[in-house]
Parts: structure tokens; sequence; C-alpha cells
């Protein structure tokens, strides 16, 4: 027997690997044709409106996102951490208590972001976007974050029960309603609005849908009894509170160093860089979709793993979703390298061709991020939500602070190099971190 086979015979014994490459199928599968249905949408999108057009519309929904994205505490990541670990220990009455308390709250920050949205919305469209018409549009497209009221909290539902095929589903459903709709609006020339109308009706089919799902999985995974389940019950409203703090900050940092790229494109530079940008970043989004799945359905078996302290199991679990995860990344990047520079030539007059540098560049990063998805789930799962927080932090600080030396002076590649930077700095000091900790109480050999 080969070498190879006999790596595929231990692969095929893992019942853990096994388990999450079988609950990742479902999101694989949907994420795939999702896949090719955001890569259509952002095509008829960048060839309707234009690179100015397009830069625009990228801008009004980073901004509104990432004005949820401040007060967004990642009531996923609590649920799963705090809510997957009583139900291993069998104490369902306090994973009851700890989704309504996370629903509650996420649903109370939604409405405060969306109010904070209607405060800061003129200051966005004067300094960010320079277009003082597009304040409607920002309040219009922020009606997504009411329709996604408590979307994560139902999303972990779903991911503890595991129900995966049904999230896929929706996310599938949800793309195939946004591509529609904007393949109307191409076919029918429309603007601006008629695309962002296109992205708002399916990010607010999603919200819904998921809320629902999550409701009606909840009396299979809890007890017909959670909504009468007394908050008295929690012992850890401390512990809770600290993972919470922690995770928002974690939330808000990354919100202004990695997730904010195109609205500080919009601020040094102008629409049409930012126009260039979305549309590296667009591509990027192709890549990492795949990915996703494994980051949804590996963290509550990482949370699972480290609580029974099977360090031999997380630890394969990490080595071989990372080589899945590397066989990816080279298949698109054979694709970029080959296929990229041709299409881009021809697609809109080559309008976009000025973007292909800066997708280069961008797919090291998110090429090192796909490879180690799992750095922050892992240091979640061992009770230390601190350390990545205090990395990202310290190396985003950095990065920032070279934005604003070298970007008006390099241009967009520059943005581009910082972040992938970024990436690949904080990334490292992360794993090597967690692994540390995980062979550490590995048993010996």
């Amino acid at each position: 027997m080969s070498r190879i086979s006999r790596v595929l015979a231990r692969w095929r014994q893992d019942r853990l690997l096994g388990k999450v490459v079988r609950n990742s199928s479902y999101l694989f599968t949907s994420n795939s044709l999702s896949m090719v249905l955001t890569f259509v949408q952002g095509l008829l999108a960048a060839a309707l409106l234009g690179v100015a057009d397009y830069g625009t519309l990228g801008l009004i929904i980073t901004f509104a996102s990432n004005v949820n994205r401040l007060l967004s505490f990642r009531m996923n990541e609590l649920v799963i951490k705090f809510g997957g670990q009583y139900i291993a220990e069998g104490k369902k009455k306090q994973a009851a208590v700890i989704i309504k308390v996370a629903g509650i709250s996420e649903g109370i920050t939604t409405v405060f972001a969306y109010t904070l949205l209607v405060l800061l919305a003129q200051l966005a469209a004067t300094y960010i976007i320079r277009d003082d018409r597009v304040v409607p549009w920002i309040l219009f497209y922020g009606l997504a974050l009411l329709a996604n009221l408590m979307t994560e909290t139902a999303q972990a539902v779903l991911q503890l029960g595991g129900h995966f095929r049904t999230q896929a589903w929706l996310t599938l459903l949800q793309n195939m309603i946004t591509a529609g709709w904007i393949l109307i609006a191409f076919i029918m020339r429309g603007g601006i609005y008629e695309v962002m109308l296109a992205y708002l009706t399916g990010k607010l089919f999603f919200g819904l849908s998921v809320l629902i799902a999550a409701i009606y999985w909840m009396k299979k995974l809890i007890g017909p009894e959670w909504l009468r389940t007394p908050f008295s019950i929690l012992p850890d409203w401390k512990g809770m509170l600290k993972f919470a703090m922690s995770t928002n900050l974690s939330q808000t940092v990354n919100m202004i160093i990695r997730d904010s790229e195109l609205l500080w494109v919009g601020l040094l530079l102008n629409n049409v860089q930012a126009g260039y940008y979305k549309f590296a970043l667009a591509i990027m989004n192709v890549i990492i979709l795949p990915i996703t799945p494994f980051i949804q359905t590996t963290f509550p078996e990482i949370t699972r793993a480290v609580s029974i302290h099977s360090w031999g199991a997380l630890s394969g679990l990490l080595r071989r979703t990372s080589l899945i995860a590397i066989a990816w990344t080279l298949l698109t990047g054979a694709g970029i390298l080959t296929v990229g520079p041709i299409f881009l030539r021809y697609f809109k007059g080559g309008e976009y061709f000025p973007a292909y540098p800066v997708i280069l560049i961008l797919f090291a990063g998110f090429s090192f991020a796909n490879i180690f998805y799992w750095n922050r789930p892992l240091q979640l799962a061992l009770g230390r939500p601190n350390f990545p927080l205090m990395v990202t932090l310290t190396i985003g600080m950095i990065k920032t602070g070279l934005m604003f030396l070298l970007v008006q002076q390099f241009g967009v590649i520059m943005q581009a190099i910082l972040l992938s930077g970024y990436f690949i700095f904080s990334i490292t000091i992360i794993v090597l971190n967690g692994l540390g900790e995980v062979r550490k109480n590995l048993p010996v050999r």
C-alpha cells in the first residue's frame, strides 16, 4: 500500500474529521452553488454600474454593515462556547437560558445599531462617499440590520443542533434571490438603487428564515419548555459577560482594521479606487466561500474536543482540515494566474483590469487566512478570547498607522499590501500560540 493510500485510510477512520466533513459537505454544496451565483451577481453589478458607481455601492453596503458590527457581541460564538458546553454536559436548561439571553441582547443591540446608522449617515455621505444624495440609500439598506435582528443567535442554534443542511439551503436561496434580482436589473439597465434592493431583499429573506428555522428546531435541541426556563438558573453570568465583551472588542478591532478596508480607500483616495478594491475583495469572497463551512462546523467540534480533553483528535482535525484548505487555495491560485489576466482584459472593455495587481496581493493574505482558518476558534475553545484580541489590536494599530502614511502616496496597491501583511503576521502569532497549548496537552508517545 502506498503512503498516500495509508494516509487516506487513516483519514477515513478519523470519526471527528468525518463528522466535520459530512456537516461541511451540506454547506460546501450550497456554498459552491452560492460561489457561482455570488461571482455572477458581482460581475453583473460591476458591468452594470461601472467602476465609480460600483465603488459607491460598496461604500454604502460596507458602512451600514460596519455600524452593525460596531455593536455586535458575536452571539453565535457565545452561544456555541457556553451553550454547546452545557449541552455536552446534559444541562439543557442552562443552555436554553444562554440562547434566550443571547437572542434578546442581539435584538436590542441591533435596534441601537440602526439608530446609530441614522445619526451617522450624513457624515458618511459627506466625508467617505462624498455624495450627499446617498443618505436615503444608506438608511434604506440599513433595514437589513433590522431584518437580521437575531441572526447570529439563530445560526448558532442550527449549528449546535447539527442542522447544517437547513442553513445551507437558506444560504443558497438567499443568493438565488439576490442573483435573480440583479439579473433583472441588468436586463432592465437599472442603477445603484436596483442593485442595492437586490442585496437587501436577499438579506431580508435570510434573516427572517434563519430565525424561524431556529425557533422550530429549539424544541428538539433543548426541549418543549425552553421558553419557560427561568433566567435565574444560569450561574456563570460574569464569565458570559466577560466573554461577550471580549468578542465585542475583537469585533470592533476587526471592523476598524479588516472590515473597513473599502471605507478607508474611499476616505483616503476616491470612489474609483474604491471600485477597484471592491472588485478585488469580491474575488476574495468567492475564494474564501468554500472554506466558510469549515469555520461554522469545526468550531463546535473544537469546543467539544477541548471540553473532554481529546487533544489527539483535535490536533488531527486541525492538521487535516488545513490540508484540505491548502488544496483549494492552490487550485484557485492557479486559476487567478492563468485565467485572471485574460478575463479582466475583456470584461467591460478592460475597465477593471487595474484591479488585477490588487487581487494578486490580497490573494496572499486571504490564502494564509484560509489555511489557518481555525486560529481564533481554537483560542476561544481554549478559553483565551483576549489573546487573539491583543494580537490583532497590536498588529492592526501598526497597519493602520502605516496606512495613513503610505496609502495616499502609493495608492490602492499599498492598502492591499498592508491588509495581507496584517493577516500573515497576526495569524502566525495566534496559530503558534494555540498549537503550543494543544501540543503541551498531547499524551507522550
